[in-house]
């Protein structure tokens, strides 16, 4: 399907929010750069006393310095969470670059990709109010709910179509768009806005976590900025990072709007379940999402030339991932790992990796990845410490998530 076809699914508008960059430009400048931020987390409610025990000291990558732009409601922002305030700078910045002021509401549709997102935020006010809880914030009663950002954000926009949260662990961001595409290309809507939120920990599920074994980092405990390595050999889990990624997708044949482009053509997806609860990953079932994604796009493995993985830096998944890949027959496409200069976003990691993707294709430009040091697998074609020059012209997106969990999308240059 030609990218002229009126049918054809086009991304027009980006939106991003990270450790290492706010907004498009200074993203895609700081992922050629390789630039981390990777530290012992000091947001409050992020670290915890743990009596006569030493506390773990946990590592991540958080957003310095955030203020939302100008123009976004100060009442509304003054009452939301720190998700709820990244949300809608996200946002603000996809609704300007697609140019939707000038696209009738009830024809927009929007998808929070995440769910239980804002954990730091109750967890601060149960610590707060637990003495006094008849003084508790009326906001509270909104917040808890999953329904909280999804409509925060369809106010502040005026969405009229839908809007929704959708939650898939850490495939939510990419299960948010894979939607966002069905609805546009049934006609549901015209244009739809996926937007991974971001997660906000705090020191219990960073415990949980860690008590799963799934985040690190007791090696690299006192170097943080070494901590955070999927596919190397000397990984020790996934380290977190805050991001929130939004795309916005329509039809080409709406794509009308004055100074409106596309950054790609969404081909094909393909979502399936291991039908486990567990986070252990599934060779079957990354091989199967991939090959359908791969059919539903019509494109041969051949063609493509470049892979945003999943990879967290989990030992076992990252290892299951490469094996897969391989299988596909993907392994000749240059590979990097986004996640190595931002962390693991978690609910927001698919749409952030989806925007980092499409800028790269823009940029004609592919990131290095950090701390990849000794690859689990020498054979991959990985872009290693300096960025390559190099134009994509077909990528795949791989996204996986506990509960047995696997999405891939496939994009073609337009």
């Amino acid at each position: 399907m030609p990218s002229s076809d009126s049918s054809a699914v086009l991304v027009t508008g980006v939106g991003i929010t990270s450790a290492i960059g706010h907004g498009a430009g200074d993203f895609i400048a700081a992922l050629l750069e390789g630039k981390r931020n990777f530290a012992v987390m000091k947001r409050p409610g992020r670290q915890c006393a743990a009596g006569d025990e030493p506390a773990t000291r946990f590592i991540g990558a958080e957003i310095p310095s955030f203020s939302p732009p100008e123009g976004l409601p100060a009442g509304i922002l003054r009452t939301a969470s720190l998700s709820g305030q990244v949300a809608l700078a996200t946002l603000h910045e996809a609704w300007r670059d697609a140019r939707l002021t000038d696209v009738d509401p009830v024809r927009i549709g929007l998808v929070v990709g995440g769910s239980n997102v804002q954990q730091r935020e109750l967890s601060r006010a149960h610590e707060s109010y637990r003495e006094r809880p008849q003084f508790l914030r009326p906001t509270y009663g909104l917040s808890f709910m999953d329904s909280d950002i999804s409509g925060m954000c369809s106010e502040v926009f005026g969405i009229k179509g839908f809007a929704y949260t959708l939650g898939g662990a850490s495939a939510s961001g990419q299960l948010a768009a894979i939607h966002a595409v069905q609805s546009v290309a049934s006609g549901q809507v015209d244009v739809c806005i996926a937007l991974g939120a971001l997660m906000d920990l705090s020191h219990w599920e960073c415990q949980g976590l860690r008590s799963l074994g799934a985040m690190g980092s007791d090696e690299f405990a006192d170097q943080p900025q070494l901590a955070c390595r999927p596919f190397d050999r000397r990984t020790d889990g996934f380290i977190f990072g805050e991001s929130c990624g939004a795309v916005v997708v329509e039809r080409a044949g709406a794509a009308r709007r004055a100074g409106v482009g596309s950054y790609a053509r969404v081909a094909g997806w393909a979502m399936r379940m291991d039908a486990n609860r567990n986070p252990n990953p599934s060779f079957e079932g990354e091989v199967s999402v991939m090959r359908q994604a791969l059919n539903n796009a019509g494109f041969d493995p051949a063609s493509i030339d470049y892979v945003n993985p999943h990879g967290t830096g989990s030992k076992l998944g990252d290892a299951t991932e490469v094996k897969a890949i391989e299988e596909v027959g993907l392994k000749h496409a240059y590979i990097n790992t986004t996640k190595s200069l931002i962390g693991h976003g978690l609910s927001a990691a698919g749409a952030s990796e989806l925007v980092a993707t499409l800028l790269q294709m823009r940029a004609r430009r592919l990131h290095p990845c950090g701390n990849l040091e000794q690859p689990i697998d020498d054979s991959c074609n990985w872009v290693r410490v300096q960025p390559v020059d190099h134009a994509i012209q077909r990528a795949v997106k791989i996204s996986l998530g506990f509960s047995g969990i696997n999405c891939a999308m496939c994009l073609e240059a337009s």
